[in-house]
């Protein structure tokens, strides 16, 4: 396992903090400004786990890279959803293929719309779970609890172990089973919640913070994204095609009408859109996408590289 940091196992979220005491006798702007201090503070926390999260995501990659790794989110309850909701975001917005994305939730589809309960102390439907979509040793998971103690989203992680998936575990608090097991620990030390237990507030927060962090990261060290830019986007709707437009344009250096003739050349890949317009063949530009990876900077670099 590699931590971001030790400490006790004690479960911060669950505690009532004397701050806290009589807030719901607050006026309505206190305690409105309660809760988005929590939030900041929420949101903070992700920067010392920094270092933790940047390990993660280089790992992940490079397990990633060889096409044929899935990449599954897990977790029960408001963490569960979390984890959904930033694995969803992949195929619109980095063209992460659907097949290679698996989500595993306490509960199953019904906790996707309706709030569950015992289900999340169900190891043995993680066990289930698990068996069914079968991980091997290319896979990555990552799993989010706020507790680090949930027994179905634990039981993931050590089946996942089991079977040589890559594993990390996005967590609240510190020296957690989940934590202890996982390959990356990541810890996000939110601390109390303004409504003690309530980990859709702090905890989430950071969890969202730290899942965005990740993935991009992620994403881009797997080539899709440039220079700011989710080169990788699906251009589906007009708002979409436009931003393409502008991406093109800004990455070939070339004007609007350029850049708009070059996408509809290769059905609105953006990568190959900017090869095409920088004087590529729609077959060169994918032939040379291919050889690298789909890493357009690469292309680029050797494209400068002959020209000198």
């Amino acid at each position: 396992m590699v931590s971001s940091s030790g400490g006790t196992a004690e479960d911060s979220t669950e505690y009532a903090s004397d701050r806290y005491s009589g807030f719901d006798a607050w006026s309505s702007e206190d305690a409105l400004d309660a809760l988005w201090q929590g939030q900041v503070a929420a949101a903070a926390c992700a920067g010392p786990a920094i270092p933790a999260l940047a390990r993660a995501a280089e790992d992940i990659a490079t397990r990633l890279q060889s096409g044929f790794g899935r990449l599954v989110y897990t977790g029960a309850g408001s963490s569960g959803l979390l984890a959904m909701q930033d694995g969803m975001e992949m195929t619109q917005t980095f063209s992460w293929p659907q097949d290679r994305l698996v989500f595993l939730m306490a509960g199953g589809d019904a906790a996707r719309l309706q709030q569950i309960g015992v289900e999340e102390d169900d190891a043995g439907a993680a066990a289930t779970d698990a068996t069914r979509v079968a991980f091997t040793n290319k896979d990555v998971v990552i799993a989010v609890a706020a507790s680090g103690t949930t027994p179905y989203t634990v039981g993931m992680v050590e089946a996942a172990n089991a079977a040589g998936a890559l594993t990390v575990a996005i967590i609240n608090n510190e020296m957690t089973p989940m934590g202890v097991a996982a390959d990356h620990e990541i810890i996000l030390a939110s601390g109390p919640e303004v409504i003690a237990g309530s980990t859709r507030l702090g905890a989430g927060t950071a969890q969202k913070a730290a899942l965005g962090m990740l993935s991009t990261l992620v994403m881009t060290r797997l080539g899709h994204v440039h220079d700011g830019y989710m080169v990788s986007v699906v251009a589906d709707n007009k708002k979409l095609e436009e931003r393409a437009t502008r991406m093109v344009a800004s990455i070939a250096g070339v004007a609007d009408d350029v850049a708009r003739a070059a996408l509809n050349t290769c059905n609105g890949q953006v990568k190959n859109a900017v090869l095409i317009a920088r004087g590529m063949s729609a077959d060169e530009a994918g032939i040379a996408l291919e050889g690298a990876g789909g890493n357009l900077r690469a292309v680029l670099n050797l494209s400068e590289t002959k020209k000198s």
